[in-house]
């Protein structure tokens, strides 16, 4: 059996608590990551290192943050499992690092989703830095591929706007009530984090404050992440920044099959998301909001009826769902824990599909989008 694909040894299925570390943790999804470890009850920070050999150390300074040390790949010897949050290109020698040491990876960067090394160059700008690897890499939409996240060595965490996009798409396409070929535009607005911590010109305070603007239309680098998980290039991807600090809401554009509607999409996603802990399909009438998925694991759908053109909706915090959380999901599979241990905003029936009437977003303009 290869060594990338092994199922978890029996010690490691036992109940002793894992150890982990993070590395880039001073980025923003690598502290939350950092947070949601240690709320852990059998996963421990063992370390929380810097995504650089010298100068990324940082002592804690706030409530919750941890010390971060530099980069030291000698430390993944000792651990179960590595979460590398450093920027693309730089984040493949850390992965690399970490799979010779014997511990399970999943990798938060871009390194890994794209199975193509010509598609990534495109996108990234530079050649990719592991293409042997690429073929190992799991891409981990945990509830399209728990199964295999499982088994995996190293699992490719998808991109907060794919997250989003993604999830609501492909059981409509694997149920056939959208053909592959039909035009799907997936209009997204995310907030400021989903740009990472570098500051640019694009996402200073004075330039995001009291703005909202479109970015990235046709060149964005997650478009060719989605094309190549949903299985096709009819999708149109627009982004767009929110002055707002975390959340992504994707308002998605269909057109089914004949003779299906709205209803008939929102029971589809229901039904396949009924035993998901983090997939909550809102009832007709009922909208998603940021303020209900920030700082949780969950993703907010609804469907609503256009004139005869279906919209979903899709909320997520782009830096739980969408990075550090769904990457946590993903290593707990790895590890042989509870799927969902430590992260916030699991449904609290399963197959529940309504929201207490304080968290719905219902009001006269809301009315109209039951179909």
């Amino acid at each position: 059996m290869d060594v990338l694909t092994q199922p978890p040894s029996s010690a490691a299925s036992a109940t002793a608590v894992r150890s982990v570390a993070v590395v880039g943790a001073t980025g923003y999804a690598g502290a939350e990551l950092c947070g949601l470890v240690a709320a852990h009850p059998e996963m421990r920070l063992a370390s929380a290192m810097s995504a650089r050999a010298e100068g990324g150390e940082r002592a804690a300074t706030r409530p919750g943050e941890v010390d971060v040390t530099a980069y030291d790949p000698d430390v993944f010897a000792d651990v179960d499992g590595v979460f590398v949050c450093a920027p693309h290109g730089a984040s493949a020698p850390a992965v690399l690092a970490a799979l010779a040491a014997g511990a399970r990876v999943v990798d938060l960067s871009a390194d890994f989703r794209l199975s193509d090394p010509s598609v990534y160059a495109s996108a990234y700008g530079a050649p990719h830095p592991a293409p042997e690897r690429l073929a190992d890499a799991v891409y981990g939409l945990t509830e399209h591929a728990r199964e295999r996240v499982a088994a995996a060595r190293l699992v490719a965490n998808p991109g907060c706007y794919p997250t989003s996009i993604l999830t609501p798409l492909l059981p409509l396409y694997d149920a056939g009530l959208v053909a592959r070929d039909t035009l799907v535009v997936a209009d997204s607005k995310s907030g400021v984090s989903g740009a990472g911590k570098a500051p640019n010109e694009r996402t200073h305070f004075g330039n995001v404050h009291d703005n909202f603007l479109a970015y990235g239309v046709g060149t964005h680098r997650h478009t060719p992440e989605i094309h190549e998980h949903a299985g096709t290039r009819a999708i149109r991807f627009v982004p767009h920044l929110l002055p707002v600090f975390r959340g992504i809401l994707s308002t998605i554009y269909v057109q089914p099959v004949a003779g299906t509607c709205a209803d008939d999409v929102r029971d589809a996603l229901a039904q396949r998301y009924a035993d998901e802990a983090f997939v909550r399909v809102l009832d007709a009438g009922a909208t998603p909001q940021l303020a209900n998925v920030q700082r949780t694991n969950r993703c907010d759908l609804a469907v609503c009826d256009a004139d005869g053109v279906v919209v979903i909706l899709s909320a997520i915090d782009n830096l739980v769902k969408g990075a550090a959380g769904q990457a946590l999901q993903n290593m707990n599979l790895m590890l042989g824990l509870d799927e969902a241990a430590a992260l916030p905003g699991a449904k609290g029936l399963p197959g529940s599909r309504t929201l207490p009437a304080s968290n719905v977003s219902a009001g006269p303009e809301d009315a109209s989008c039951a179909s």
